[in-house]
């Protein structure tokens, strides 16, 4: 297939924060925005209920904020990686407002600051109460359908990206039914996680790593992708995905009580404000033996509750919940991903012409265990750095021949999958569980080609090679943690390799 264009433009994968801010920061030059829903539609980041942690408050600091941020990701955080991001949490705030999002304000003006799990300082920056993600995202889609040199491809599903002479130059896309190749001087996935995946999640469902796989098909290392981090308080309910009930109810002095009404972290450091893997941890041990687990913010919230937390109320409502009177019941669900595509403070992976930003990317900023809304930051921060980066970079022509894409097949995640995902990758792991799920995901990864299965396939990996437990990441059968610290990385062909000999039947063919 020969090609004859000279001007091609960035492609970025994903309408979250990340791809919003990314394809606005590369302007003037042209961008298509490949979405596969409506633009800002099925992301994580329009659900973002608390906010933008920023230390902006005359109390505090980007020392603190970094302390704290390694001590959430409990030994792994890169504290290059975390020192570049976190600093630059003022600029990113003041770009977002200059993108037309609106944070909330005190009466004298000043930022009003919230506080979450295992921050030290109020610095949750918010918009529009308990709705910051919709906010932000909203006010970024209006800059983009204003800015000329973006176009949006609404209804585009990325199945392969194309690569030749070890360089991405564009993807195959499924728009409607039909194949349809985009070629690019460069490619930005900023796709979001994994929720997907599971049964239980506060994601948009259709969100089980993509990214990821298009990545590691292409020859992309991937870091850390054991770490899945369990949000301790979906709302317990027949919806799906689940709703999440913020941490920050809990930083307004919410307590977490089991059937027996009694207040299991009270004894824990940091009681209900711990670190989300240790709160997640306790409440799926009540869980576990058969108890039940209720957020009660009636004391302390009472009939304030619906005016604090607009959102959150109108989603137990709509589950017969009211919080001023009733005790809202949770239990653990999958909500973020600290793991995906390995990248640098540019958002550069180890493939050319590729860059990866938010959740889909590992930067080293979250190490085992994210710090509650250092995500959005981010996700912010990386796109700002990503944009930056192409603008100054040296963009080849696009090459004489590519080879066809591989056919698409079984990219979603079906139900048995997410079932075994569920029981062998959850809050607790075992080497038995995670050898029984390498086992069955390698040959639907293989033979099957199913992304999902992938994708999958290699959080197990990553997950039976850390044979300790520590932050997000726990393990029966290793319940310390080692040392020294070290952060994993795989390419694809690494990962089969390494669970080849795990493999019950014989391999049907190399991938």
């Amino acid at each position: 297939m020969s090609t004859a264009s000279t001007a091609l433009p960035v492609v970025v994968i994903g309408s979250g924060i990340a791809g919003l801010t990314t394809a606005l920061a590369l302007a003037p030059h042209h961008i298509v925005l490949v979405t596969k829903a409506r633009l800002g539609e099925q992301t994580s980041s329009a659900w973002a209920q608390g906010g933008i942690a920023a230390a902006m408050g005359a109390d505090d600091s980007v020392e603190l904020h970094l302390n704290d941020t390694l001590a959430a990701g409990d030994g792994l955080v890169d504290e290059q990686a975390a020192s570049f991001i976190l600093s630059r949490a003022a600029d990113a705030v003041s770009w977002l407002e200059a993108q037309g999002a609106s944070f909330d304000r005190q009466a004298d003006g000043t930022l009003s600051l919230g506080l979450e799990a295992a921050h030290c300082r109020r610095r949750i920056v918010h918009a529009s109460g308990d709705a910051s993600g919709a906010s932000i995202v909203n006010a970024l889609i209006r800059q983009v359908l204003q800015t000329p040199s973006i176009t949006v491809l609404e209804g585009a599903e990325a199945e392969r990206l194309l690569v030749t002479e070890g360089r991405v130059c564009g993807l195959s896309l499924n728009v409607a039914g039909s194949s349809r190749t985009v070629l690019s001087s460069a490619v930005v996935l900023a796709t979001g996680g994994i929720g997907g995946l599971y049964e239980a999640t506060t994601n948009p469902i259709g969100n089980f790593g993509q990214g990821i796989a298009l990545a590691a098909r292409a020859g992309a290392a991937l870091a850390d992708l054991e770490f899945v981090q369990f949000h301790p308080t979906a709302l317990a309910s027949p919806r799906t995905p689940l709703a999440l009930i913020s941490e920050a109810v809990r930083g307004e002095g919410a307590a977490l009580l089991n059937e027996r009404g009694e207040r299991f972290m009270a004894d824990v450091p940091g009681a209900e404000l711990a670190s989300r893997d240790v709160v997640a941890r306790a409440i799926s041990a009540e869980i576990g033996r058969g108890g039940r687990v209720f957020l009660d913010a009636r004391s302390t919230l009472g009939h304030r509750f619906a005016k604090r937390f607009p959102s959150i109320a109108a989603l137990c409502q709509e589950a017969g919940i009211d919080p001023a009177r009733d005790a809202i019941p949770v239990r653990p669900a999958v909500h973020y991903h600290m793991g995906g595509v390995a990248t640098d403070l540019a958002g550069r992976t180890s493939v050319g012409g590729l860059w990866a930003v938010g959740e889909v990317a590992a930067t080293g900023l979250h190490g085992a265990n994210r710090l509650a809304s250092n995500s959005l930051l981010e996700a912010t921060v990386m796109g700002l750095s990503a944009a930056r980066d192409i603008a100054s970079a040296f963009l080849p022509s696009p090459p004489a021949y590519l080879e066809a894409p591989e056919p698409r097949c079984g990219i979603s995640p079906d139900a048995a999958l997410r079932a075994l995902t569920t029981r062998s990758l959850g809050v607790l792991r075992n080497e038995a569980g995670l050898t029984q799920a390498v086992n069955q995901f390698r040959p639907l990864a293989l033979t099957h080609g199913s992304d999902a299965a992938i994708v999958a396939l290699a959080i197990g990996a990553f997950a039976l090679e850390r044979r300790e437990s520590r932050g997000a990441h726990a393990r029966t059968d290793f319940p310390q943690s080692a040392k020294p610290p070290v952060r994993q990385r795989m390419t694809l062909s690494e990962i089969i390799e390494r669970t080849r000999a795990l493999e019950n039947a014989p391999l049907a063919r190399s991938a």
